[in-house]
């Protein structure tokens, strides 16, 4: 049984991976902005509380005594990846946290040898703008000492049904084909990633 503390929680993706981790057992410390608003995630292996994961003061007074970090929030914010990549890297340092998986996005995946699907033809620039965001993270995480890891759902507008029950991981590049995905699924990654580690301080494709 791990301990696993899971930014985001009352998002998608963040509900779907506190009811995997619950599933397998593990105990989690599920962290919102709102703990009343999402009292209903708590339970016999789930503590509900209020955190910021933008502030790394606040992730260095939550995620001490944790296994692994998971990260799955997300804002629109321009800064708000940025800003929870310098909290969790530092914040989590000062905890004693050295594993972190946080959840990316498709548009930073390649599509050719160096160039970013967000980069590339095909999308808005409201999205554009959105996956850059996002994967500004990436070189904050780079050059901290953590040991991260970023799972980058194909770009598509993730199913919030059961899932298939199973997942392939790529490399930083867009896997051929991966036209559907669900958060279940992702969220048995994001689990996997957390507690049985197979990818090290790199941003790897899921489908």
């Amino acid at each position: 049984m791990a301990n696993i503390i899971v930014f985001g929680a009352g998002g998608r993706a963040g509900k779907a991976t506190v009811a995997e981790a619950v599933r397998r057992g593990h105990r989690v410390t599920a962290v919102v902005r709102d703990p009343e608003k999402y009292a209903h995630l708590a339970g016999q292996t789930v503590a509900v509380v209020a955190g910021d994961v933008t502030d790394a003061a606040s992730v260095a007074a939550l995620a001490p005594g944790h296994d692994a970090a998971i990260n799955a929030a997300a804002a629109f914010e321009e800064d708000h990846f940025a800003s929870a990549a310098r909290a969790l890297t530092a914040g989590l340092a000062e905890a004693g946290v050295a594993r972190l998986v946080a959840v990316g996005i498709g548009g930073a995946l390649e599509v050719a040898p160096g160039v970013a699907a967000h980069d590339g033809d095909g999308l808005p620039e409201e999205a554009r703008t959105f996956s850059r965001n996002h994967a500004a993270q990436l070189p904050i995480l780079r050059a901290s000492d953590r040991e991260w890891v970023v799972l980058a759902p194909p770009l598509v507008f993730l199913d919030e049904g059961d899932g298939t029950g199973s997942y392939r991981l790529g490399n930083e590049q867009v896997i051929p084909g991966a036209d559907k995905f669900a958060y279940a699924d992702l969220a048995l990654a994001l689990v996997d990633e957390a507690t049985e580690p197979t990818r090290f301080r790199e941003l790897v494709a899921v489908a």
